[in-house]
């Protein structure tokens, strides 16, 4: 059976793994093809790479990699600069599985749709870090779950909507462009033109879900994919093993708690003890750790509200009523009190004032 892949270019990619580049973000396949969207949407490729601190030598090579922050920072800045709100939605819907290198060739190559999903979802950690990915079979359908958890990251709308997109291509590759998921979730909250999210994906769209997820179908997902090749397929798995090995380095405890910190707010207060437990350490452990960053549990608790208090209050859809919830606060008054311990003003002057200088 013919492979979409030959063997000069499995080489080549092989070739690169062993240049001993450390992988510690997102392989750059991720971004193939960027400069040229970016430019295509009215922006300035160069400026938003710069802005981003992303070297755009880089996105010449798709196995090296990109730190995730970079990453996500260089989709939301080519939303801004272009002035397309929905990139990351419209960047997805034109990614093909091809154009994402070794993750891309591992669905290819696998024996059915099923199977591909699986490799897909398997495979998705090597390629990228400090990421949840996982298929979960849910009756009638899977679910396809995905989400950034790096501590430093809080913009990634436009991430979500890119990778979503590509993981439905996937599929289309091989049931068509008529093939649409039963729903998808999104986690953050509904952007102004969400109807294009609805026309894109031909299906229902969530907003402010716990994941971002494609509920998918399982009717169909035993038809053959066209390009399997079993040889290919365990090449490409080895080599993506190997990059990811080659770039393995200690986890960064602070990111780690703020991105647990982060998960836990939509369900109250965090706890320390919770925190230190999800991250397989004693809440000592993890004062510990904290403190030898110069930090404490209650600090970082703080900071990670400040910091989703304004990335919610940019949300202009989102009523300022409904952000105590989002924070972890029981009552809108805790949630003012701190707001203006941290700015000086109330929300709504805040809103305001920003309204000002943007108009």
């Amino acid at each position: 059976m013919s492979s979409f892949f030959d063997q000069s270019d499995a080489s080549a990619g092989l070739a690169l793994v062993t240049t001993g580049q450390k992988h510690a973000g997102v392989l750059a396949a991720a971004a193939s093809g960027l400069c040229g969207f970016i430019e295509r949407q009215g922006g300035d490729a160069e400026r938003v790479l710069g802005v981003s601190g992303i070297d755009p030598d880089l996105l010449q090579h798709p196995t090296l990699s990109l730190a995730l922050p970079n990453y996500c920072q260089v989709l939301e800045e080519a939303a801004r600069q272009s002035g397309c709100d929905n990139f990351g939605l419209y960047y997805g819907q034109q990614f093909k599985p091809q154009a994402l290198g070794l993750l891309g060739y591992i669905g290819l190559c696998s024996a059915t749709v099923e199977q591909a999903l699986i490799n897909f979802a398997r495979a998705f950690p090597l390629h990228q870090r400090n990421s949840l990915i996982r298929l979960v079979d849910d009756g009638e359908c899977y679910r396809f779950d995905y989400q950034v958890r790096h501590g430093a990251i809080l913009c990634r709308r436009q991430d979500a909507e890119l990778t979503l997109g590509m993981a439905r291509n996937l599929i289309r590759h091989v049931l068509g462009n008529q093939w649409a998921p039963r729903a998808v979730h999104f986690e953050h909250p509904r952007p102004a033109d969400w109807h294009e999210h609805g026309k894109v994906f031909d299906a229902p769209v969530y907003f402010e879900q716990p994941y971002n997820s494609l509920l998918i179908p399982k009717v169909g997902l035993n038809r053959a994919m066209p390009g399997s090749d079993p040889v290919l397929l365990m090449v490409m798995q080895d080599s993506l093993r190997q990059l990811s090995l080659a770039g393995r380095t200690e986890p960064d405890i602070v990111d780690d708690a703020r991105a647990q910190i982060r998960q836990r707010l939509l369900l109250g207060e965090p706890v320390l003890e919770d925190i230190a437990e999800q991250m397989g350490m004693t809440a000592w452990s993890l004062q510990r750790r904290l403190r030898d960053q110069g930090l404490n549990f209650s600090t970082l608790v703080d900071k990670q509200r400040q910091e989703l208090a304004t990335y919610y209050m940019r949300q202009r859809q989102l009523p300022i009523s409904e952000l105590a919830p989002l924070l972890g606060y029981s009552e809108t008054s805790a949630f003012s009190r701190a707001f203006r311990r941290w700015f000086g003003v109330s929300p709504r002057q805040w809103r305001q004032h920003s309204d000002l200088v943007n108009h």
